[in-house]
């Protein structure tokens, strides 16, 4: 049967989402090796992107301001977790590894979401889940290439189970929002809180806050560093998040979130092209098999749930 022209155009919107969601570490690498702090990196970017957002977020909640404070709690939390420790711990990964390889780790969170529904919420998972869970730990093993004689950063690694805590968290708090709340009002607030919290911290000498306001190299030119810094804030944050808010609202939520998937071909592809970075052979194929067992989690999640399967699902892509 053919599909109705609305189903392409939110095609089209999710792989645009993902696209525009693969610069993000391209982006913050040129910074990074420039002297910048990956905290300031990530600040700036959902700062800026907070402030933007904020407008069509104030539009969609069009006056019902008790809808936002009865939420301010859950999107503190976001905040926090969802956005500030996924995308430090992520940015701080692409520091000591490929952008690729960083993303590879941090898509793991999708699997912990499986652990956490099942210890916590009792939600046995099918066997579909565990074979993509099992794929997925399996491909771990050959992007950290144990055996190989280029062996990844420790730190690195580290760093990207980090993130992908961060991405867990923000799948399950992105799924159990209040239904009143917009999206875009919980994005905006959440990269708000993400943004407040990491300056105070940086203002109090907790965390890092280093920038450099000379030329950066991007891309093997040398340019001004607001380049990668509207990069960053615009096209990986505000064109990303609102492309992937319009394309969910068209495709549905985890049909966009399987689309979404793309991002990490997304992310290889670009940072080969942009930072000359590819992985070994053997890492790509245990990416493959992360990215086939991701896949397989969101097949499952696809077909029709059983009785005790919790409802609530994810709302939106990732901000990675």
């Amino acid at each position: 049967m053919r599909q109705p022209p609305a189903a392409g155009l939110g095609l089209g919107l999710a792989l645009l989402s993902a696209v525009t969601f693969a610069t993000s570490g391209t982006f913050a690498r040129s910074l990074i090796d420039a002297g910048w702090s990956a905290e300031s990196a990530v600040a700036v970017r959902v700062g800026v992107a907070a402030l933007v957002v904020a407008v069509p977020a104030v539009l969609s909640l069009r006056g019902r301001w008790d809808v936002l404070r009865r939420n301010l709690a859950a999107i503190g939390v976001f905040g926090l977790l969802g956005v500030a420790t996924a995308q430090v711990c992520f940015f701080n990964a692409v520091r000591y590894l490929p952008v690729g390889v960083a993303l590879l780790l941090e898509y793991l969170g999708i699997v912990l979401v499986v652990g956490w529904m099942w210890l916590v919420h009792g939600q046995r998972p099918r066997r579909l889940t565990v074979a993509g869970s099992v794929a997925a730990l399996a491909g771990l093993f050959f992007v950290l290439d144990l055996t190989g004689a280029g062996r990844l950063d420790a730190v690195g690694v580290l760093w990207g189970l980090g993130a992908a805590v961060g991405l867990a968290g923000y799948f399950v708090l992105a799924g159990r929002v209040d239904e009143e709340l917009p999206s875009v009002a919980m994005a905006s607030g959440g990269m708000a809180v993400g943004a407040a919290v990491l300056l105070l911290l940086g203002a109090v000498g907790a965390l890092p806050l280093r920038v450099a306001f000379g030329e950066v190299t991007f891309a093997g030119q040398r340019t001004s560093w607001l380049v990668p810094v509207v990069g960053l804030s615009l096209i990986a944050a505000v064109v990303a998040y609102l492309a992937g808010i319009a394309g969910t609202r068209i495709l549905g939520a985890r049909l966009s979130s399987f689309v979404g998937l793309t991002e990490v071909m997304f992310a290889v592809l670009i940072a080969w092209l942009v930072l000359g970075e590819l992985p070994t052979v053997v890492q790509l194929l245990g990416g493959a098999l992360i990215v086939a067992g991701v896949a397989l989690v969101r097949v499952d999640e696809l077909r029709a749930p059983r009785a005790d399967d919790p409802q609530p699902q994810v709302a939106e892509p990732a901000l990675p």
